[in-house]
């Protein structure tokens, strides 16, 4: 009788630490927000967590279009175009530039032309990197551009401009003041290909408007922002559907 209830305990440990472990492995979408929400504070890996299943169901058409040799693309191109107020998704697969997805932005402040100074509202222009995620932001879900970047500082400095402003993201909701808001849903899928892809394998590339289809240059009093303009046009010129 005793070596009865032994077996039984011992076959509802084994029980007990199968489903443990189990659900350590398998069923890290169920218990790690949870985890992280306890904690205080979201990680991009809980983020990536919470959303990911949601986010590859949405994407698997346009995964499969790419025809993605990896499951996530490994780089990633956003191109931002502020007069259509839309952000393009693209990735190189074998020397191949492929159109992934369109998002349109949700807000917009400003008006076309580079951001020059800090409360200019302007949304900036140029050739950027995203250099962090932020899992707690205020607008659901950001990633922080490199603005001001070398040349930012560069033609500031020139000019003698200072307090060029700081803070540009691409990031969820409905509002901004010189950022790039795109919704809820489609930061996520933004969030979750930048985490997938790693940071330091996205450019950033955000124009005044589509030279693709809009090729006039309206001439601007700085002769450095019609020889970026220059530079982005031509940029864009690797990038068709």
């Amino acid at each position: 009788m005793q070596n009865f209830k032994i077996k039984n305990v011992l076959v509802l440990l084994i029980v007990a630490i199968t489903g443990v472990l189990t659900l350590y492995f398998y069923g890290r979408s169920l218990w790690y927000p949870v985890y992280a929400k306890i904690k205080g504070r979201e990680t991009v890996s809980s983020v990536v967590v919470k959303y990911e299943t949601a986010v590859k169901q949405r994407l698997r058409k346009v995964f499969e279009r790419a025809k993605l040799v990896a499951e996530y693309p490994e780089n990633l191109t956003f191109l931002v175009f502020k007069k259509e107020r839309k952000l393009e998704v693209w990735t190189n697969v074998e020397n191949k530039i492929i159109f992934l997805k369109s998002y349109s932005m949700t807000a917009f402040s400003g008006k076309l032309g580079p951001k020059l100074k800090e409360g200019d509202c302007q949304i900036p222009e140029g050739i950027y990197k995203i250099i962090f995620l932020n899992p707690n932001s205020s607008y659901h879900l950001s990633m922080r551009v490199n603005y001001p970047n070398s040349f930012d500082k560069k033609m500031a400095n020139l000019e003698q401009r200072t307090d060029l402003g700081s803070d540009i993201m691409i990031h969820g909701k409905d509002a901004t003041i010189g950022c790039i808001p795109v919704g809820d849903e489609a930061i996520e899928e933004l969030f979750i290909m930048a985490a997938k892809a790693k940071i330091h394998n996205i450019t950033l590339l955000i124009f005044p408007q589509d030279f693709r289809t809009d090729e006039k240059i309206t001439p601007n009093d700085r002769q450095w922002v019609n020889g970026l303009y220059l530079r982005l046009k031509n940029k864009l010129k690797e990038y068709k559907h």
